[in-house]
């Protein structure tokens, strides 16, 4: 038996929660995590469809994309998930989507504004947008400059407190303490992304949401006086 079956196993369960939950059609789409004692990730095996998927078809690769243990190729966004990891190193598991609201920012080129309190309460401010990737990138190495995209466009913002990102011209990833989290959040974020569309749709002028009731709203969830849930 293979010493990574429980990862294995979290990483399926985790990827189908994304065809469960409609953010996924096709191939559409994949879900990480990492076992940083080992130093390496279990992920979706590329253009599989998620009818077909099973345990046994994740793929473990090491930290250089290296392919560990498995008898498909892993998902071809697999440098940019092994090039979040390395950079932001409090996340566990990480995933990609082309959900349709979230998608359709990337595709405007736009961050999400915080416009509101349900926003508020999972980011900590504006989900941001990436810079569009410049033909020098393209030409080296796509998938790994797709994470240098995103870790640039965090130089100044915590992973933590937006645990969330559009890539321009792209698609969305989120990120969490593991795979389950980061699905979780690539959920909310699809929301938040339809909500944010809805306001600016009826209301073009709208601006983000006064900084003291995002801080109250965010404190309240995830500051050191915490005081939401049990």
């Amino acid at each position: 038996m293979s010493r990574f079956t429980e990862l294995k196993r979290e990483v399926y369960e985790a990827n189908m929660e994304l065809h469960t939950r409609n953010l996924v059609i096709y191939t559409w789409g994949n879900v990480s995590q990492i076992d940083r004692d080992a130093s390496v990730i279990a992920i979706k095996p590329s253009g599989v469809p998620y009818e077909d998927l099973k345990p046994e078809h994740i793929v473990i690769v090491d930290m250089e994309n290296t392919i560990v243990e498995g008898d498909m190729r892993p998902s071809s966004d697999t440098k940019t998930h092994t090039h979040l990891y390395r950079h932001f190193e409090s996340i566990g598991g990480v995933t990609h989507t082309h959900s349709s609201y979230a998608t359709a920012w990337a595709q405007a080129q736009m961050g999400i504004p915080c416009f509101g309190t349900t926003h508020a309460d999972f980011a900590y401010g504006e989900v941001p947008c990436t810079a569009v990737m410049s033909d020098e990138q393209i030409q080296r190495d796509y998938e790994e400059e797709t994470g240098v995209q995103i870790t640039d466009a965090f130089a100044v913002i915590n992973p933590e407190e937006v645990p969330m990102v559009i890539v321009a011209g792209h698609a969305p990833f989120t990120w969490g303490s593991n795979a389950a989290k980061s699905v979780y959040h690539a959920v909310v974020l699809e929301e938040m992304a339809k909500m944010a569309y809805l306001t600016k749709t009826l209301d073009p002028s709208r601006a983000p949401l006064k900084q003291a009731i995002i801080d109250k709203h965010y404190m309240r969830k995830h500051g050191k006086n915490a005081y939401y849930g049990q």
